[in-house]
């Protein structure tokens, strides 16, 4: 830094070298807490559903970059949602137990992930959270504490499924995402599993706050059930109750932030500080992939990118290189180093940790110096300081103090035009006496390591070019396997799978199959399953679709959408152009928004088919024109608001609904197919113009 002042009317510069004090790792004094591995999160919700459906080639680079060993991230957790039927963050997770009297391990994602992450890292470990519940496991009153024994045992079938089926032993179960917690049924569900033979399977609490760890102190028997206090977006800080409980402290929901430099600072930041701060021996990010259509929410908040399966493009962003600092270089097992002897803060800013193997044989030092408005997270806010360049020295004392050198992995993310440096390596650093020093600027992290190890891991090729949502998109659903999602429509409210029917002209259809209002994590109740796929962009479009509803719990209507805004907890205010068809009371109804509040008209449907009937809508500047079995049933103005957004399908209530041939084109190729039928036939079809 320099500052200036005035002599005899002469300006002066004096340059004054910060000192960050003398750093010191020494074992001698004995080690502090266990570490227990970096993690990402898949769920919370649906942020992985874009990934499924890549190519195999583009697929398995992704699923390298994060979980391959000494490659990329080589994450050291995985938390996966357990999936409920409900909305939890940008989508819905299917239930392995739609309906009490049933059970499926075909449904959803996280199996495959969980297989895809364990095929890469066999050490890795696996932890399993619900956000939300089917209806029938709160018995009608929605929440999942009203039969304890019920709920326990509802999770215990995951587990139990997870090995049965996939082998996938689980390490690590949790009670409900960011609600309330039941002590009850805390005790109940580590009684259930114990009683099962899965004692090794370890829990996790309250994933929230710090509340928890009070009533621990005043519980012995809750305090033995839980072995792992975790909360989520501490901000680095613990409480004192939780310290006093004597368990591992994690901050097992942390990052949620926008994955570019800023967000790679932050994971810096909170990697180190969470331990230095608050003795947190895990970090675990929300989210493992940004694997989500952009428009829903939290875009991009993932350690890296991948939302374009049609192109087969994903970006590799800062947050996985910042991850490698420390997972290549570290096991779980490993210990920290005592505060002040390996573990502390820089007097010029940022953090340093000091970890050993179990051995004592091997070190590595984590040194992050990233600068307040460069590692700033989505929460919480974060006080000011500063951070300066220094030259740090470094006293190696105990065991590490007959050390020659350490090997040294550099990073400094770009905040101008200068190029990023992610993850190189650097020549060793000398240890002459047991003293080295090392040069330290704002917004760098190094890795000190004995380790041989480390690669900065890529591909021959690099990912194919971003492409738009193709058009014309066509879905028959006749390639899923059954219970499968289809690839590229996101539920919002509600599950859609595949199922076979005995039907030779509908072989396989997709079916919305939740009969009744999940437990919901969202703060208000989404009762109109939607679907949603495409772009966000889209302003004038044209999609049909054909529909049948269910006989037996069967849904009332269907709609068929354009230009849907929202998804996540706010699907429920979704605006756009929803055409519902009533087929048994035979009458529509145009809406301005998913919920039915904005009405723009509503008339008969006319001659409707006892089982299949095909629903058109064209949306093209302020008209809507709709169709069923090819016949007219409005061309009618409607609001300018909004101007565009996805395609969406779904139902008017809980109940049974099947879709099939799904078509998505623009109103320009949709028109020119019109234009080349014959004569005759195109009176049946609709012009945009007035009402």
């Amino acid at each position: 830094m320099t500052f200036f002042t005035t002599l005899a009317f002469v300006t002066v510069a004096i340059f004054v070298e910060f000192s960050a004090g003398v750093v010191i790792f020494d074992d001698s004094v004995g080690l502090e807490r266990q570490f227990d591995g970096i993690g990402g999160l898949s769920g919370g919700g649906a942020t992985s559903k874009l990934l499924v459906n890549y190519p195999e080639k583009q697929r398995d680079e992704i699923l390298d970059y994060l979980f391959k060993p000494n490659f990329g991230a080589s994450l050291q957790i995985l938390k996966v949602e357990i999936g409920g039927d409900a909305q939890s963050t940008d989508g819905t997770e299917s239930s392995h137990m739609h309906n009490s009297w049933e059970e499926n391990y075909e449904r959803g994602y996280e199996w495959w992930l969980m297989l895809e992450a364990k095929k890469r890292n066999p050490n890795i470990k696996l932890y399993g959270l619900p956000w939300t519940f089917p209806g029938w496991v709160g018995a009608g009153t929605r929440s999942p504490y009203t039969n304890p024994v019920q709920t326990a045992t509802y999770i215990l079938k995951w587990v139990q499924g997870a090995k049965k089926y996939y082998n996938l032993t689980l390490d690590f179960i949790g009670v409900w995402n960011e609600r309330n917690y039941d002590i009850t049924y805390i005790k109940t569900l580590r009684k259930v599993l114990d009683d099962n033979g899965l004692s090794n399977v370890r829990m996790v609490a309250a994933d929230g706050g710090w509340g928890i760890a009070k009533d621990m102190l005043k519980d012995s028997e809750l305090a033995r059930a839980i072995d792992y206090i975790g909360t989520h977006y501490p901000g680095t800080l613990t409480t004192t109750a939780s310290m006093q409980t004597g368990k591992q402290l994690w901050s097992s929901e942390d990052f949620s932030t926008f994955n570019d430099n800023v967000g790679g600072g932050c994971w810096a930041r909170i990697l180190n500080q969470n331990y230095v701060n608050g003795f947190m021996t895990s970090t675990i990010s929300w989210n493992l992939i940004a694997s989500y259509y952009q428009a829903l929410p939290f875009f991009r908040d993932g350690l890296m990118t991948a939302v374009e399966p049609w192109s087969g493009n994903y970006v590799v962003q800062s947050p996985i290189w910042i991850t490698a600092h420390t997972t290549q270089f570290t096991e779980i097992g490993w210990k920290y180093l005592r505060h002040g002897a390996g573990v502390g803060k820089l007097e010029t800013g940022g953090s340093y940790v000091g970890l050993v193997s179990p051995d004592g044989k091997d070190l590595t030092i984590v040194i992050e110096t990233m600068s307040h408005d460069h590692s700033l997270c989505i929460r919480p806010a974060l006080p000011p300081y500063n951070v300066n360049a220094t030259t740090v020295d470094i006293e190696f004392k105990g065991s590490f103090a007959s050390l020659s050198a350490l090997n040294v992995w550099y990073s400094k993310p770009s905040f101008g035009a200068e190029a990023d440096v992610f993850f190189e390596k650097q020549k060793t650093l000398p240890i002459v006496n047991g003293k080295a020093s090392l040069k330290l600027n704002p917004d760098e992290i190094y890795t000190l390591t004995t380790l041989e190890v480390g690669e900065k891991g890529a591909f021959d090729t690099v990912p194919p070019p971003s492409k738009p949502f193709p058009l014309p998109y066509t879905d028959d659903f006749e390639v899923y396997r059954e219970q499968e999602e289809p690839f590229n429509l996101v539920p919002q409210v509600g599950c859609f799978e595949v199922h076979n029917t005995s039907d030779p002209t509908h072989r396989q259809v997709m079916r919305q199959v939740v009969l009744t209002a999940p437990i919901a994590w969202c703060p208000i109740n989404l009762d109109y399953p939607i679907t949603i796929g495409g772009n966000s962009n889209w302003t004038d479009i044209y999609a049909e679709v054909d529909v049948r509803l269910g006989g037996v719990n069967g849904t009332k209507g269907v709609f068929l959408a354009a230009r849907v805004d929202k998804g996540g907890c706010d699907a429920f205010s979704s605006t756009g152009i929803f055409l519902y068809v009533f087929p048994q009371t035979k009458s529509y109804i145009l809406s301005n928004d998913l919920a039915r509040t904005s009405v723009i008209t509503s008339g008969e449907l006319g001659e409707v088919e006892a089982d299949w009937n095909k629903v058109s809508l064209m949306v093209k500047g302020t008209v809507a024109s709709g169709m069923l079995n090819g016949n007219s049933l409005f061309n009618h103005t409607v609001p300018s608001s909004p101007t565009s957004g996805f395609v969406g399908l779904g139902t008017d209530s809980w109940g049974l609904a099947d879709f099939d041939n799904l078509k998505i084109t623009s109103v320009q190729d949709r028109l020119h197919e019109l234009h080349h039928m014959k004569k005759e036939d195109t009176k049946l079809y609709f012009v945009p113009g007035g009402h």
